[in-house]
């Protein structure tokens, strides 16, 4: 559900809280490509005759924490495994096991490419920076500080909240705007003054769900119309279109 107007605009806001992976760096990429390896494989042990596609990523595993995604796709195929441990083995028939299984895919793929961020992006993170407007990573992955430490990004950020601290320190994932709400209270910032920049259906949600002040999606093929009706109030191709609106004061 849309607001009719946001809460303050970009230019006004007091902290930028950012997600990673299709946000900062193409790494959802790469997500998509380890869990179609990983989900392809799977579907046809069970005996699903249906391809797994990219529909199925932005439908249940997008923005989501690793094993809720892995839950949430095998249930839409009437597929129920036992949630099994965190730390399974990734031959494991579990829900952690099969995460784990596409963790040890995704991360040869990143050791074996590595990975650049946005251009777009990263310009917008140097804008603010240089603007001293506090800036944070929220991302439900484990492999966000990786991720970061890969591209260059590492140190840029004010506070991560990332998957590893989810779960050490118990915070509900997205679409629950828990860990939007654990950033903005790390860099002492109000929700209603700050801004989420997302990718994911259930990113955006849980951004709209903690009252955040502006709520900003950058299309990375969910598409406008399904962002919109997540709770987006704006929508962008390239994050580098908000320097225009921040030099603008708009």
């Amino acid at each position: 559900m849309t607001r009719d107007s946001p809460a303050i605009p970009f230019a006004q806001a007091d902290a930028v809280l950012f997600d990673l992976d299709g946000v900062l760096t193409p790494t959802a990429e790469v997500h998509m490509v380890a869990w179609a390896a990983v989900f392809s494989k799977e579907l046809a042990a069970h005996g699903d005759p249906r391809p797994y596609s990219d529909d199925d990523y932005f439908a249940y595993v997008d923005g989501k924490p690793r094993y809720d995604g892995v839950d949430a796709l095998l249930r839409s195929r009437g597929i129920e495994l036992p949630w099994g441990e965190p730390d399974d083995a990734p031959e494991a028939d579990t829900v952690c096991g099969v995460g784990n299984r596409k963790n040890a895919v995704f991360a040869s793929i990143l050791e074996h490419d590595g990975v650049a961020p946005y251009p777009g992006s990263l310009k917008l993170v140097e804008h603010l920076v240089a603007r001293g407007v506090p800036t944070a990573v929220v991302s439900s992955s484990k492999n966000a500080r990786p991720v970061l430490a890969a591209s260059g990004l590492a140190g840029r950020f004010d506070t991560v909240v990332d998957g590893v601290t989810a779960v050490e320190e118990g915070i509900p994932g997205k679409p629950a705007p828990d860990m939007f709400l654990v950033a903005a209270a790390r860099l002492g910032v109000a929700p209603e003054r700050a801004v989420v920049v997302e990718d994911a259906i259930s990113g955006v949600e849980a951004a709209s769900a903690g009252g955040f002040g502006l709520v900003v999606a950058v299309d990375r093929g969910v598409g406008a119309p399904a962002l919109i009706s997540a709770g987006a109030d704006v929508v962008v191709l390239d994050l580098a279109e908000l320097i225009d609106h921040s030099e603008a004061g708009a």
